[in-house]
């Protein structure tokens, strides 16, 4: 079982993760070699014969702007919307959009301000770029995909970055015009898109945010769970604690209110099953999305971390073939067996973790009555150009490697704080401190140069006031500092407070 649960968490990590650290000739984007698969092997066919796109939004690196307003002044300065103008040829399969996705239509795009000129993209041919979209689609019912999260990858380098984008998120739907992002796969799916719901979505993120998407993953909720269930489960570091509605056993009826309790996890080292694992990534009763973005951030690093432990891909055919029909990709299985071996090169700290939040959107109500979330578009971009950017402070952090040591009572500090120097970009190993009844926390440096500016960021990312420091020079030394977690250390943080 300890094996399998290895060769498991490789497939499912490898469409995010097989890229780092690749030859470049190997995994040049833009062409790549890959074998592109747009839909499910088992998709129903296009309700009717479809036109290819007369033009195609090329990367925008923003929506962009006549009259230097933001996205909020334009459409809060519309009082009478109108359908929107657009160079994209409609489907000819008959959709009410407004019906299936009732908000509110589109502003005339002068009204918005568009320039229908392509600005530059922010993403170069440096990157490849994957979109893992997690879906509620159910059999017989309508979906959205509440789940979308931006993997940028730099090959050579061996750096990711990881974008959230929440479900609210008001932008341009080519062929739709303003909607909620989380309509769009499926108003691709039924529209008859080039592309499908993969097509549309991916254009949509093109256009609004300027990052182009090379290849695609989409896995729905059961799938989800079930995957987890058959990996055996995966251990996930939780900072902070977490309390929300929770169904008491998945059999339950979800209608009934005497179905629910409220459940607390973490903080700690937690073991999830499958259910466990859907409801943390979820769950948003008593957060909000931008919580349940960054809860669902927490996951990925989960199974990425445990995929990156083994060093064997031999069964990765057997579990292509088991999970085909769970995670639809455009990522064929000669494209994984090609880019499997380079994942070992990755690890946790070479992830970046970005969050499409406040300030860089505000809330809105449409003419519709519906809340979503406008771009604030200077703000986001800059945010946007940060995640896109190769770091070379990344490149210097990764080069400083922090042994970790629980000297306090309470378990898993150690790894709670090695999981948070891991998001600021620190190398980490874990290590049995000398005793577990330190006051507060030590810090060794082992560095020639004795940086007290570097050592104190360290000690800052930890959250810590202070720290006792010992100098002990070692050139020879296989880390460059050691931290022994006192009984102050307090393990809660954001992400998104931390520098990467």
């Amino acid at each position: 079982m300890k094996s399998f649960l290895r060769y498991s968490l490789i497939f499912i990590s490898i469409i995010l993760l097989s890229a780092c650290g690749a030859a470049p000739q190997a995994l040049e984007p833009g062409p790549l070699p890959f074998i592109l698969i747009t839909s499910a092997p088992n998709a129903s066919p296009t309700p009717t014969p479809f036109q290819p796109p007369l033009y195609t939004p090329t990367a925008l690196s923003f929506l962009s702007f006549n009259n230097n307003t933001s996205l909020s002044q334009n459409i809060l300065a519309t009082e009478t919307p109108a359908s929107i103008s657009t160079p994209l040829i409609a489907p000819t399969a008959t959709v009410d959009f407004n019906q299936l996705f009732p908000t509110v239509a589109a502003p005339p795009a002068e009204s918005l301000g568009i320039n229908p000129t392509a600005l530059p993209p922010l993403t170069d041919n440096e990157t490849i770029n994957f979109l893992l979209v997690g879906s509620d689609k159910r059999p017989g019912s309508s979906y959205r995909t509440d789940t979308v999260v931006l993997a940028i990858v730099w090959p050579k380098e061996g750096q990711i970055s990881l974008i959230s984008i929440p479900r609210d998120l008001w932008i341009y739907i080519p062929t739709v015009g303003m909607q909620r992002i989380n309509t769009a796969y499926q108003s691709g799916e039924i529209g008859g898109y080039v592309g499908g719901g993969p097509g549309l979505l991916k254009d949509t993120i093109s256009y609004n945010l300027g990052i182009r998407i090379d290849h695609t993953a989409m896995v729905d909720f059961d799938g989800f769970r079930r995957i987890v269930d058959t990996i055996g489960g995966i251990e996930v570091p939780i900072s902070c604690a977490y309390t929300d509605w929770r169904l008491i056993d998945p059999s339950y009826d979800i209608y009934n209110e005497d179905n629910w309790w409220l459940y607390t996890v973490g903080p700690g080292q937690i073991h999830m099953d499958g259910d466990l694992a859907l409801w943390y990534a979820r769950a948003r009763s008593k957060s909000n999305d931008f919580d349940r973005g960054r809860r669902q951030q927490e996951v990925l690093r989960a199974i990425f971390g445990q995929a990156l432990q083994t060093d064997t891909f031999s069964k990765i055919p057997q579990l292509y073939n088991d999970f085909s029909s769970t995670v639809i990709t455009d990522l064929g299985l000669a494209d994984l067996l090609r880019m499997a071996p380079y994942a070992l090169n990755f690890t946790n700290a070479n992830i970046r973790g970005y969050y499409i939040r406040p300030p860089y959107v505000s809330s809105w109500i449409t003419p519709g009555g519906a809340s979503v979330l406008l771009p604030n578009d200077v703000e986001l971009t800059q945010m946007l150009i940060e995640a896109t950017t190769l770091s070379t402070f990344a490149v210097e952090r990764q080069s400083i490697t922090v042994e970790v040591q629980n000297g306090a009572p309470s378990e898993t500090l150690d790894t709670l704080a090695a999981s948070r120097l891991n998001y600021a970009g620190y190398q980490t190993i874990i290590s049995a401190a000398d005793r577990r009844d330190y006051t507060s926390s030590v810090i060794v440096d082992f560095t020639p140069g004795q940086d007290a500016t570097q050592r104190q960021t360290i000690i800052s990312t930890l959250g810590l006031f202070s720290a006792s420091v010992i100098s002990q020079p070692d050139a020879n030394s296989p880390t460059q500092y050691r931290v022994i977690l006192g009984y102050e250390y307090e393990p809660c943080f954001q992400p998104q407070d931390l520098s990467h």
